[in-house]
């Protein structure tokens, strides 16, 4: 286990995260409801959506209030293993 002391991060800070899918109506919102479980302060304005050049994906890039490694763990294992995303970075 990482001690605290030897995170690059120095939290809490705002950490931007992308999340890729499929193009689908209801990608965004269900990304957001994810995010929200694990930064309940977490709001759209917060949200910035990137169509594919053909139409095909999605690129939505989230920035959370992260207050920690296990938050962020935690929340890129939830969404990396959605059904609806492709790739998470």
């Amino acid at each position: 286990m990482l001690n605290p002391a030897d995170s690059l991060i120095d939290y809490p800070c705002d950490f931007p995260i992308k999340i890729m899918g499929a193009m689908q109506d209801t990608f965004a919102q269900t990304m957001v409801d994810v995010v929200i479980s694990h930064d309940p302060e977490f709001h759209a304005g917060k949200l910035e959506m990137r169509p594919s050049t053909k139409g095909n994906y999605l690129s939505l890039t989230v920035t959370v209030r992260a207050t920690s490694r296990e938050q962020l763990d935690n929340l890129y294992r939830a969404l990396s293993s959605h059904p609806m995303v492709k790739m998470v970075l």
